[in-house]
């Protein structure tokens, strides 16, 4: 059993509490999920099921759509709804002063992870030491915006409901929570939906109850992705079954010796009945193709 499925999370679930209860609907331990998604979250989280788990950590695509309400006037110990409220001021917050903020917010910037995360520090994640009542010092990291698109706004209920589409490692809850900021009145998330990650839609995913009803059907397998669609944009090199045979017991391939350079960047590897064999790159320098993860070892 290998590949991957795009699963709907449903609210209230953690993203393990969903590997957990497909482990025992599936009747296999061996399920990794890319993409860590809040409690109160729902929408896209692809799953990994047997070999595919090695592809969790090289997804080419690691951008991701959300789209999410928000709240004026409120600011919480978790930057949402769920949270300890900590401030409520006055919000008369207009579309247009929104809209402003909102453009502010669109291209790389620096974002400091909110306390109740899964970030680690010293081994531990935030939201352990928050539950503990501790705030300590977290380091700013590098995220980028692509674009915010406005869907709508209230201006009587003090609520807006945004887009976004953004690179890996972003917190949409800080985002909202920065934006209240800058009004000077506070925002907080009230909802979340992830509608795009890891190359997959939210139109491809299936629930928990889908994975339930495949199993009785005996038809769960049929509706496992090949781990290849992961890498479908990405350059190919196909090696012979010599040089299958090389690639795969570690055997560094010389890049000139075989015509081979130019390409920048990870490279899929296939062997010539179009199995994907791993994730490699050209490096030139050492005139050698270096192996970033093996994929499939079997013999």
């Amino acid at each position: 059993m290998t590949g991957i499925l795009p699963v709907k999370k449903p609210a209230g679930f953690t993203s393990f509490d969903v590997i957990g209860k497909l482990r025992g609907v599936t009747h296999t331990r061996k399920i990794g999920h890319s993409g860590t998604l809040d409690p109160m979250a729902t929408g896209v989280l692809p799953l990994f099921f047997g070999g595919a788990t090695k592809c969790c950590d090289i997804l080419p695509n690691e951008d991701k759509r959300y789209v999410a309400n928000l709240r004026f006037g409120i600011v919480t110990d978790t930057q949402d709804t769920t949270g300890k409220v900590l401030e409520e001021k006055e919000s008369r917050v207009t579309k247009k002063e929104f809209c402003a903020v909102v453009s502010e917010f669109i291209g790389k910037q620096m974002q400091t992870p909110p306390m109740y995360s899964a970030v680690k520090i010293n081994g531990r994640p935030l939201y352990d030491l928050a539950r503990e009542g501790k705030v300590v010092e977290r380091a700013q990291k590098e995220i980028e915006v692509y674009s915010i698109e406005v869907l709508d706004f209230d201006e009587h209920a003090q609520t807006a409901k945004i887009e976004v589409s953004c690179g890996k490692g972003t917190f949409i809850r800080t985002l909202i929570n920065d934006m209240g900021e800058k009004l000077g009145c506070g925002a907080a998330m009230s909802s979340l939906e992830r509608t795009m990650a890891g190359g997959f839609d939210i139109s491809e995913c299936c629930t928990i109850s889908d994975v339930e009803e495949m199993m009785k059907n005996g038809t769960f397998e049929e509706h496992l992705i090949p781990v290849e669609r992961l890498f479908e944009d990405l350059p190919r090199l196909v090696l012979d079954d010599f040089d299958k045979r090389l690639y795969r017991s570690g055997v560094p391939l010389e890049l000139q010796k075989r015509g081979w350079g130019g390409t920048k960047g990870n490279i899929a590897v296939f062997d010539e009945s179009g199995m994907i064999l791993g994730i490699s790159f050209m490096d030139e320098e050492a005139n050698e193709l270096k192996l970033r993860k093996m994929l499939n070892t079997d013999k």
